[in-house]
């Protein structure tokens, strides 16, 4: 059996039986976390990974139901942040303290909830999803985390929404199209306020970056280039931290 159809099974069996059995849920999990990690190359060794996991404060209950959700519904459940990740996009905003922020790449609204969660009191985030689909359950648990005043939703191409959302921004997270990480990085760098920051996800994409990159491999020469753009761009400074999948992390002069 291919670890696609593998994959597969696991989902059936958590969907069939997450109601019925906590030991099913154990498996299912332990299932699916295993073949992530055969599904892409391991930046760090799993057994550091997991000791730092385990050595963080973990994600709200809202946070880790959302988490269970995506996986259970979700085709692509990897496309999820990961829960250390979040805690480190959440302590970046609680040093900063954005008035406004802007992500593009919502996916079920995982690292928009914990964002949200670490803005000041009177900090707005903007939420860029081209999935019509995935709309109503990102509402559900923008409500359920009790975000929902702090969050707009916008559905649609984020080059477009990001055309119509007005004012500056003091912190960004891009976490969406490969392709267009160029594209992203040029609108927005004129938009953010000095000492804004913008953080960059999958900028190793599992390790491809450091490989040959093949001709038709055009998300990987995208992020690759993006990485050499913003290191080449003296209106930025940056540091690339192989934390899961890489996150680029870049100040505005």
């Amino acid at each position: 059996m291919g670890l696609k159809a593998l994959t597969g099974v696991c989902h059936t069996i958590g969907t069939t039986f997450w109601m019925y059995s906590s030991k099913l849920k154990s498996i299912y999990f332990g299932c699916i976390a295993d073949l992530d990690y055969l599904y892409s190359m391991k930046i760090i060794d799993a057994q550091i990974e997991e000791y730092c996991r385990t050595h963080t404060q973990s994600p709200d209950g809202v946070l880790q139901e959302l988490e269970r959700q995506t996986y259970v519904t979700r085709l692509m459940p990897q496309m999820l942040s990961g829960a250390l990740q979040v805690s480190l996009l959440q302590m970046l905003v609680k040093l900063l303290q954005p008035k406004v922020a802007v992500e593009i790449g919502t996916f079920t609204g995982y690292s928009a909830i914990a964002v949200a969660q670490a803005l000041p009191a009177d900090g707005f985030l903007h939420t860029i999803e081209i999935n019509e689909e995935l709309e109503s359950m990102i509402l559900k648990y923008f409500r359920k985390a009790g975000v929902d005043q702090k969050i707009q939703l916008h559905i649609g191409d984020a080059l477009d929404k990001l055309k119509v959302i007005e004012g500056r921004f003091d912190f960004a997270f891009i976490d969406a199209d490969k392709e267009n990480y160029p594209n992203y990085y040029e609108v927005l760098v004129p938009r953010m306020n000095k000492g804004g920051v913008i953080v960059a996800d999958n900028v190793l994409w599992s390790g491809k970056v450091v490989e040959n990159i093949k001709p038709n491999d055009r998300q990987t020469q995208a992020i690759d280039e993006f990485n050499k753009i913003v290191l080449a761009d003296e209106r930025v400074e940056n540091v690339l931290i192989p934390i899961r999948d890489g996150l680029n992390v870049i100040r505005v002069r």
